[in-house]
């Protein structure tokens, strides 16, 4: 799961704040850590990508359903919204190449 937010001009240290303090717990109580998060440094600014590992679609599924029923996250997504402009969700999966085995 690769999940791409822009936040709003000058947002971008209160938004990796507040995930920090209130969404990242939750996160990882629900959905395990993250593969990787990043923030852009050439290109399009003001971006946070994170990647997120699953065993399946169902899994997926499962552990967002658990995470969303938390009234902690409903009131963490309440407080992140006011900084996000623009979100991009993409469902990938890994190649492996035996070379890189």
């Amino acid at each position: 799961d690769v999940r791409c937010y822009t936040i709003r001009p000058r947002g971008l240290p209160a938004f990796l704040k507040l995930f920090e303090e209130e969404g990242l717990p939750l996160q990882l109580k629900y959905l395990g850590a993250p593969v990787g998060y990043y923030v852009s440094e050439i290109g399009p600014l003001n971006q946070v990508t994170h990647l997120w590992g699953y065993d399946s679609l169902a899994d997926m599924e499962a552990k967002r359903s658990a995470r969303n029923a938390d009234p902690a996250w409903a009131a963490y997504a309440a407080k992140s919204g006011e900084f996000i402009t623009a979100q991009e969700t993409r469902i990938v999966r890994a190649v492996h190449f035996k070379a890189l085995a």
